[in-house]
């Protein structure tokens, strides 16, 4: 059986390990021993074992998405014509105004740690079995139990950045895990030195066609990937730099230390339903229509489009869209464009006009598409042959989506209301435009939800590269990396307008630098991340939303009710 297969099909039958209902009660036992030395009886069952955190790896990056991208500048949550007010919930993230009790803080703290032990399971039962008694090498089992810890790093990597303060699992055996929090400092060096030890038990990629049958598997590359993340965010994380560190990591993955990587052709080649076959993918979850496809499931990508674009769209089979997602705008409802200097997305892609992913979105048909963006309106042929507009949910108007957020309704293009508010409560389901990074295609393409969610892509190494570049005085060098990247996005005839000096006429400073990484990694659920990063999340102003009083909303508070289960854990400062 293909490892592909097993993981998008036979993984989802095998039994839950458990729910981590008190995720910080580490003397607790939290998992039934489902997964015992009875379980294994050959090499198939160690696959499906070794493989199962996986799959609830995939399903936890909604609720990551959420805290990631509401609390920053570029995607919305505003309230339309009565839908997703939700009693304020998105609010409380837009306006950095949250508590303890946040069921979107819960849920990353919970599923990262549900994460966590269900890899320690793994690697404890792993640890334990003799290879040869299942025609394995030593080897071949090294690599199993590297999976979940490379894994494992990857949720510490996200509880470290969202928490920075929490405890360290590292078994069942609760005699060999922290009472209460260890400190930033420890969680960095367990999570460096699982990831180099990973390293050298992991596979390097094979061959130039991609990820293939291996889609879904850590390779060397993506755990030096998960290294340039954390050295990156070092100087946030744990006060001390480690550019260095992350320059060096990240040009070993570009040299090819690690297998064969390069840049897909065109921007969306990464995110379309043929990517396993892209060598630009370093880590993705493998999805596939009817199995496993979480990124086209609710809080990612699926809810980022209008109710009925699936007119527009021609997918009336996979399920309802909603409006949950948008962009926050660039113009005022005076038809100004905002002065401050974050957000205002669709204007700093439209600095660069000829951005082949400002085309607006739309299916050609054989699993093929174009564009990137849902704005105007949007038509549609019905089946009686006449044409029509997408319309809203609410008062069956035809919706035409600007760059504005307020109360439209049926006015025209060049009609505004004569309420000019602009803020969280004042939305329609007009306002903002949309995105389509990952194709939704059509109930007749083959292509429909198979495309696999790129967590680790190689233009993040290209980044972060020029990023370690730029902070050391290095423009130029950092402006040929962005360029490798920037050159696909934008005709050949162009470039001498629109690439980096020295390459180009455009000066890279430290604004645009941010700009340009929000414009490359747009709605991929590291927006939060990358503004902590460069000091501007609790600084700046962006839309409908001012800057905080201190900087304590950089990371998140313990949630509550894990504060109740473990009286060992300390609330994170500035919070109750």
């Amino acid at each position: 059986m293909k490892l592909k297969n097993i993981l998008t099909s036979s993984l989802a039958g095998v039994l839950l390990l458990g729910s981590l209902s008190a995720c910080t009660d580490l003397t607790e036992t939290v998992y039934d021993q489902i997964m015992s030395t009875n379980y294994y009886n050959t090499k198939d069952d160690i696959i499906k074992a070794t493989f199962r955190p996986f799959e609830h790896g995939f399903y936890s990056i909604g609720p990551r998405q959420v805290l990631q991208e509401c609390c920053a500048d570029q995607l919305g949550t505003w309230a339309r014509d009565g839908w997703w007010y939700d009693n304020a919930k998105w609010q409380y993230l837009h306006y950095h105004t949250w508590a303890a009790d946040n069921e979107s803080i819960k849920s990353e703290w919970e599923n990262c740690f549900t994460g966590i032990m269900q890899a320690n399971s793994v690697i404890d039962d792993l640890q334990k079995l003799d290879p040869a008694k299942f025609n394995m090498s030593q080897a071949e089992m090294d690599n199993f139990i590297a999976q979940n810890k490379a894994l494992r790093a990857w949720f510490y990597i996200r509880l470290l950045d969202a928490f920075r303060n929490v405890p360290l699992a590292v078994s069942l055996d609760q005699s060999k895990n922290s009472v209460g929090q260890v400190t930033p400092q420890e969680l960095f060096n367990f999570i460096e030195t699982e990831l180099k030890t990973s390293i050298e038990a992991l596979p390097a990629k094979n061959g130039n066609a991609g990820n293939g049958i291996a889609q879904g598997q850590w390779t060397k590359a993506g755990a030096a990937a998960l290294l340039v993340r954390l050295y990156l965010n070092a100087e946030k994380w744990i006060g001390t730099s480690k550019y260095t560190e992350c320059a060096t990591y990240a040009q070993n993955i570009l040299d090819g230390d690690y297998g064969f990587y390069e840049l897909g052709k065109t921007w969306d080649e990464v995110f379309d339903w043929t990517n396993d076959r892209c060598n630009e993918t370093i880590f993705a979850f493998p999805s596939s229509y009817g199995r496993s496809y979480w990124h086209y499931s609710g809080d990612t990508y699926w809810w980022a489009v209008p109710v009925n674009a699936r007119f527009y769209f021609g997918a009336f089979k996979q399920g309802d869209f909603n409006t949950k997602y948008a962009l926050q705008p660039s113009l005022d409802l005076n038809n100004n464009e905002y002065n401050f200097k974050l957000g205002k997305f669709v204007s700093k892609f439209k600095k660069y006009p000829k951005d082949y992913r400002l085309t607006m979105y739309r299916n050609l048909g054989n699993s093929t598409r174009e564009g990137m963006f849902l704005y105007g309106y949007l038509p549609y042929t019905a089946d009686d042959g006449t044409q029509k507009k997408v319309t809203s949910p609410v008062g069956g108007y035809e919706i035409y989506i600007r760059d504005q957020v307020g109360v439209f309704h049926e006015l025209a293009p060049d009609q505004l209301p004569a309420d000019r508010a602009s803020n969280m409560n004042t939305g329609d389901h007009n306002s903002g435009w949309h995105f389509v990074k990952y194709p939704i295609y059509s109930d007749e393409d083959a292509g429909k939800r198979e495309a696999d969610y790129n967590e680790i892509r190689l233009a993040e190494i290209y980044y972060s590269l020029a990023e370690c570049k730029f902070k050391a005085n290095d423009v130029d060098g950092a402006a040929r990396l962005l360029n490798t990247v920037r050159k696909r996005n934008y005709p050949q005839d162009t470039w001498a307008e629109y690439l980096y000096k020295p390459e180009g006429a455009v000066t890279l400073t430290q604004d645009e630098l941010y700009d340009e990484w929000g414009r490359e990694f747009l709605a991929e659920g590291r927006r939060r991340t990358d503004l902590i990063r460069w000091g501007l999340y609790c600084t700046e102003e962006w839309w409908d939303k001012k800057p905080d009083a201190d900087s304590h909303w950089d990371i998140f508070p313990i949630p509550r009710d894990m504060m109740g289960a473990d009286h060992t854990l300390e609330q994170n400062p500035g919070y109750n």
